[in-house]
């Protein structure tokens, strides 16, 4: 029986080119066992004779480390995946069309506005009904970052029920 690159089920010129070996050669890797990464330990059935780095590295007088001396430590998150970038990008540009339909459904309102408050309780809250989902979406995005997925797509799913341009929705674009 063939070992190495003869064992692949097609072959092409120039594969016996020795800058494509990667790793060792099987025959040095059948009796060898793997060491475990920094920080590893085995354990289980059959781990008593397992080389670890660790009993290596730490000196007897010194403790090993243990989670507690790292908690202290920000928990890193690992880097978002396709599927929540998208959902993100998505519930970002929802956001921002809320942003647009309060802007535009409270200047559609302007007509009633001497009726109901002035002049400058009225501005302000016009502006500040516009940046309040844009406001939301950056909230939630920063403190959640350590929190699970589910946990921030569930308040921005809150704010999508809750920031909903009730002015757009209920007079629209071009009024009545």
């Amino acid at each position: 029986m063939a070992s190495g690159r003869d064992e692949d089920g097609l072959s092409w010129d120039g594969d016996d080119d020795p800058t494509l070996e990667v790793g060792p050669a099987p025959e040095q890797t059948r009796g060898a066992m793997p060491g475990l990464p920094k920080g590893y330990s085995a354990v289980g059935r059959g781990s008593e004779g397992f080389p670890s780095d660790d009993a290596e590295r730490a000196p007897a007088d010194e403790p090993a480390s243990t989670p507690d001396a790292t908690a202290h430590h920000e928990i890193d998150r690992p880097a978002m995946g396709n599927g929540e970038l998208i959902t993100l990008g998505v519930l970002g540009g929802v956001y921002a069309l809320f942003a647009i339909g309060w802007l535009i459904g409270g200047l559609r309102l302007q007509g009633w506005r001497p009726f109901l408050v002035t002049d400058a309780m009225y501005q302000g809250s016009l502006w500040l009904a516009a940046l309040a989902p844009v406001l939301w979406f950056v909230t939630v995005f920063l403190l959640t970052r350590t929190a699970r997925v589910w946990v921030r797509f569930a308040w921005l799913a809150a704010g999508v029920v809750l920031l909903v341009p009730w002015p757009f929705v209920l007079i629209g674009a071009v009024g009545q």
